[in-house]
C-alpha cells in the first residue's frame, strides 16, 4: 500500500470512528418510564398555595426532592384514600430514598376541607404529606391550569355532597419540572422504578 493511500485509509477510518460517536450520542435512550412522559408539557408548571399550616407553598420549597401531586378531597370514599394509602407505600419502598419524596394533595373541596381536617388526614398516612387549600376562586384558576376537572354533586342534605375529580397525579423531577402522570390504578412498583429514575438522573 502506499503512503498516500495508508494516510488516507487512516483519515476515513478517524471519520467513521467520530461519526459512529456522534450517532450514539444522539441516539441514546431517554429514560424508560413506566407511567405516562410529560416531559416538556406546557402546563401545570407551578402554584402558589397554602399548607394545613398556614404556610405558603410554591414548588420551589422542594427542590431536591420528587414531588407527586394529587387533586382530591378528604370525604372521597375511594380513590382518593386509595391513591393515599399507595403514595405511603411508595415512599416507605424507596427506603432511605423515602426521604426525597415529598406527597403534596390539593383538596377540591376547601369548603369542608379546613386546616384541622387536613391535618388529620394527612397524619392517616404519613406525617410528611402536605395538603394544600385553595381559596374557592383560587382552586378554578389552579385546576385550569393543571388540566384538571372537578365538580360538586349534590347531596341528599346541603353537606353530604360529593365532589366528581381527576384521579391523576402529577410528578415533579428534583429540579421542579413536571416529567410524568401517574394515572390511577397504575401500581406502586412503576412509580418506584420511575421515581428511582428521577432520582439517579
Amino acid at each position: 500500500m502506499h503512503k498516500r493511500d495508508a494516510i488516507r485509509l487512516i483519515a476515513v477510518s478517524a471519520l467513521l470512528v467520530g461519526a459512529t460517536g456522534l450517532i450514539s450520542a444522539c441516539s441514546q435512550d431517554k429514560p424508560q418510564f413506566k407511567n405516562i412522559d410529560i416531559t416538556g408539557a406546557d402546563y401545570a408548571k407551578n402554584f402558589q398555595l397554602t399548607d394545613q399550616n398556614g404556610q405558603l407553598r410554591s414548588l420551589k420549597d422542594f427542590r431536591g426532592k420528587v414531588v407527586i401531586l394529587f387533586f382530591g378531597y378528604t370525604q372521597c370514599p375511594d380513590v382518593c384514600p386509595t391513591t393515599m394509602a399507595e403514595l405511603a407505600e411508595v415512599k416507605k419502598a424507596l427506603g432511605k430514598d423515602g426521604d426525597k419524596l415529598q406527597v403534596l394533595f390539593v383538596t377540591v373541596d376547601p369548603e369542608r376541607d379546613t386546616p384541622q381536617v387536613l391535618k388529620g388526614y394527612m397524619t392517616n398516612f404519613d406525617p410528611s404529606f402536605l395538603a394544600l387549600r385553595p381559596t374557592p376562586d383560587k382552586l378554578a384558576e389552579v385546576a385550569k391550569d393543571y388540566k384538571v376537572y372537578y365538580k360538586k354533586v349534590d347531596g341528599k342534605t346541603p353537606t353530604s355532597y360529593t365532589m366528581d375529580h381527576s384521579a391523576g397525579s402529577y410528578v415533579y423531577d428534583p429540579q421542579g419540572n413536571l416529567r410524568l402522570y401517574y394515572r390511577y390504578g397504575s401500581g406502586t412498583q412503576a412509580l418506584v422504578s420511575d421515581i428511582e429514575l428521577l432520582l439517579k438522573a
